[in-house]
């Protein structure tokens, strides 16, 4: 019986020899064939063309799309979004306003403000060719009187105006402007077409806006 034993153990050592070399030998040629993807892509990638090679687009100040040109500051906004998400404001890559610095609130941020007459007072004192960044959150309109809507509307808003209850609203504009600005977007409160529950959906833009020239 013994001897019938051992030669039953060296069949068993010599099954799992055979399939530690298949293992291995199925090992390489999955490592084989990885490597041959790899430098076959990119020997592919290098023969092709830059314009038509997969490359990563480029993010600049604030997270653009695009660089500005000199003599312009990168803006990047959006407005609330229903009274949940704060706005966001960033210029020239540096965050002014976000939900996470917590610096924003309910009604137009300019900056942290509750009430039309400290808006009217902060409006008034701005100097001339000062930048000029307004975003919505939440509602507001409600509060604002016809001297705070001239006031921004002299800023360069078209839209100040007609800003209705729980519109959203992004705006730059600036003290001393002659003309209306172009970095403006307004979306009504509107039952039939707003994204969230009494809301309407988010607004972004981003663009660059001239430097002051002393």
């Amino acid at each position: 019986m013994k001897p019938k034993m051992v030669r039953a153990g060296g069949i068993l050592k010599i099954a799992a020899l055979v399939f530690a070399f298949l293992l291995a030998v199925f090992l390489a040629f999955q490592l084989l064939e990885i490597n041959m993807d790899f430098n076959l892509s990119s020997v592919i990638s290098r023969s092709m063309p830059v314009n038509e090679a997969s490359i990563k687009p480029l993010k600049y100040k604030c997270g653009m799309s695009k660089l500005c040109p000199a003599g312009h500051l990168a803006f990047k906004m959006a407005s609330g979004a229903a009274s949940v998400v704060g706005p966001r404001i960033c210029l020239d890559d540096k965050l002014l306003m976000s939900g996470v610095k917590n610096n924003v609130g309910r009604g137009i941020n300019i900056a942290l403000i509750n009430d039309v007459a400290p808006l009217i007072k902060l409006v008034k004192g701005i100097e001339d060719g000062t930048i000029v960044m307004m975003a919505s959150f939440d509602d507001a309109a409600t509060k604002l009187n016809d001297e705070a809507r001239k006031l921004i509307a002299d800023l360069g808003s078209s839209i100040v105006s007609n800003l209705g209850f729980r519109d959203n609203w992004i705006f730059v504009g600036g003290k001393g402007i002659k003309t209306k600005s172009p970095f403006e977007q307004h979306i009504k409160n509107s039952a039939d077409t707003n994204k969230f529950e009494g809301w309407p959906e988010v607004l972004e833009m981003e663009g660059c806006v001239p430097q002051r020239q002393d």
